[in-house]
């Protein structure tokens, strides 16, 4: 004969055996499955007004290119290229059919700004990315993505940021980067790091959006519906 313990230990095993049956009863009755029945709701990411300019974008299909290099910064232009392309031979979809997002973050953050900072700082940026103009071979004083007619097969693909820019893709530029490049620059040249990157904030490339950083934009944008696609 089992003693109390046994007693009490299986009474208390058919008492949960009986409430899992009732919610499974209950879950049939409802039209969903058990497991559905007990998991958690589901996770929706808080809204920032600062991340709105994601779904101000014209699109039936959204992504999200991911630079974070030299090389991906250029990349990234080929693949926006490409992607808009393949849309238009595949799908008869023209380029406002997409919302397009560039992200230069990290090392490719210095490509976000325009010729003139090229031409006063590309030195001192081209010695931080061991970059070199791939159309001089020499210390960059342009931005070499904004320039046609490279020599030889660039990640960029011939694609041009003015061109991407009239194409309607954006940019999300990292601020966070930009702070570290002002302070990078500030201490190679001797100039202040507040005026420097007051400067880079004021010769940025067309339809750039700054965030507070570039990893935040590749999180706020994949939970407002963007494919995410790492270039490099």
């Amino acid at each position: 004969m089992p003693s109390v313990p046994e007693l009490s230990l299986r009474r208390s095993f058919l008492g949960r055996l009986a409430a899992g049956a009732a919610m499974f009863g209950t879950a049939i009755a409802a039209g969903s499955s058990p497991l559905a029945a007990m998991a958690s709701p589901e996770f929706k990411p808080a809204r920032h007004p600062m991340d709105d300019w994601f779904d101000a974008l014209p699109g039936k299909h959204r992504i999200f290119f991911d630079a974070v290099s030299a090389t991906g910064a250029g990349g990234a232009l080929g693949f926006a290229a490409n992607f808009a392309i393949a849309n238009k031979n595949g799908y008869a979809l023209n380029s406002n059919d997409l919302a397009r997002v560039i992200c230069y973050r990290h090392f490719a953050t210095v490509f976000a700004f325009t010729d003139p900072m090229w031409a006063k700082y590309g030195t001192v940026w081209g010695g931080m990315l061991e970059f070199k103009d791939p159309g001089t071979n020499a210390s960059p004083v342009r931005n070499a993505w904004n320039v046609s007619g490279l020599p030889g097969m660039q990640p960029n693909l011939g694609h041009t940021i003015d061109e991407s820019v009239k194409d309607g893709v954006h940019f999300a530029v990292c601020d966070m980067a930009t702070h570290f490049i002002a302070g990078a620059t500030a201490g190679q040249t001797g100039g202040n790091a507040d005026a420097i990157y007051a400067e880079l904030k004021a010769n940025v490339i067309g339809n750039a959006h700054f965030v507070p950083a570039g990893i935040v934009a590749v999180n706020r944008a994949q939970e407002r519906g963007y494919t995410f696609s790492y270039v490099g």
